[in-house]
């Protein structure tokens, strides 16, 4: 027997960021809706992009109609004015009339009456999923398990590990993922060199590195997924395919440099090059490992994201590593208040600001 009572459901949020219970607000409005609309609808002073919060439902639930605007009009729930123009937003938002208005929130109330609707509160007093986007942005660590995949993906600090030959790079990333809790992602380029024609002896093409590059990121973005903390180590990345594309085909990757620089980590580091050269089977690089070394320092000096160069022990790089680790994964993960969370002054002031700049 069907569940459904409603031709058109409509789901508002900020979704800042996508949890549990979301997922649950919006599959009870599938169960009850022959068709639903989401509504991602965020304010200008927030850290998540708005097209990127669209993303993750449209990933997550691929069945529902999301649509997405930018509103820096107050939040004040006492406020008629307020209300008319929100309730404005949300019915402009809509390709029909929408019959329900699902929410976990008593505000939905109100809003089904402007719209003519049906109020359906899911979960009242969130007993089956305690969870808010507050106590999220609170302390992201310690929900991070009410986070939606595509979310966790997005927000996760990626921690890069990288080197020249022989250096210590797969070392210290793994000891690094063990100390840190988390996971890391290993280095495909050298599983690719023991499966391509004519292994390491046979000349490098281009294509080989932008092959690289795709498995390498689709590896970290499934760990991403994955992740059990809000940090992902990997052993190389994209930046690093570009400087290996110049030592073995003699030439720049301005490609593949491009989609480094679209792809920046929380912290990048650098493995130093005082350590003995361990030849196992293979490596080739012994003799240009100390100009790659400084090859390494300069693209990595250029660059925006942080990084440090570590050297001595295992253990001796895992202590240098942490505190600019723990900084870059509290930056990662750090949110911006919302809108609706800040004074009515600000929030005025605000959309006179923003007003200002729509009309210039």
């Amino acid at each position: 027997m069907s569940d459904t009572r409603f031709r058109h459901g409509v789901v508002v949020g900020k979704f800042y960021p996508l949890h549990a219970g979301h997922a649950h607000l919006i599959r009870s409005a599938a169960r009850q809706c022959e068709r639903v609309t989401v509504e991602v609808i965020a304010a200008s002073v927030e850290s998540i992009p708005l097209a990127e919060r669209a993303a993750w439902i449209r990933e997550e639930h691929p069945t529902v109609r999301v649509v997405d605007h930018l509103d820096d009009t107050p939040v004040d729930f006492a406020s008629d004015t307020a209300w008319q123009a929100h309730t404005a937003t949300i019915a402009g938002l809509l390709d029909s009339p929408a019959d329900a208005v699902f929410t976990s929130d008593a505000y939905g109330e109100e809003l089904a009456r402007r719209l003519g609707a049906t109020w359906v509160q899911v979960d009242p007093g969130r007993i089956h999923n305690p969870i808010s986007g507050t106590a999220i942005r609170a302390d992201i660590a310690a929900h991070w398990h009410e986070l939606a995949p595509a979310a966790r993906a997005s927000l996760a600090a990626r921690i890069v590990v990288l080197g020249a030959e022989s250096t210590g790079s797969t070392t210290l990333a793994a000891a690094l993922a063990e100390e840190l809790g988390t996971t890391w992602v290993p280095e495909y380029g050298r599983e690719y060199s023991e499966i391509r024609d004519g292994g390491l002896d046979a000349p490098w093409r281009s294509d080989e590195f932008d092959l690289v590059v795709d498995r390498q990121m689709a590896m970290e973005d499934a760990a991403l997924r994955r992740v059990p903390t809000p940090v992902l180590v990997c052993d190389t990345d994209v930046l690093a395919t570009a400087l290996w594309h110049e030592r073995y085909v003699g030439r720049p990757a301005p490609g593949i440099r491009r989609r480094a620089d679209g792809h920046r980590p929380a912290l990048y580091v650098l493995t130093g090059d005082e350590i003995p050269f361990v030849q196992d089977g293979m490596r080739d690089g012994e003799h240009i490992r100390h100009a790659m070394q400084r090859r390494f320092r300069e693209v990595l000096a250029e660059q925006s994201a942080p990084w440090l160069e570590v050297r001595g022990s295992v253990a001796e790089r895992v202590a240098a590593v942490l505190p600019a680790a723990r900084e870059a994964i509290a930056r990662a993960t750090s949110f911006a208040a919302p809108l609706e969370g800040r004074p009515l002054a600000e929030q005025e002031a605000l959309r006179g600001r923003t007003t200002g700049d729509a009309s210039r």
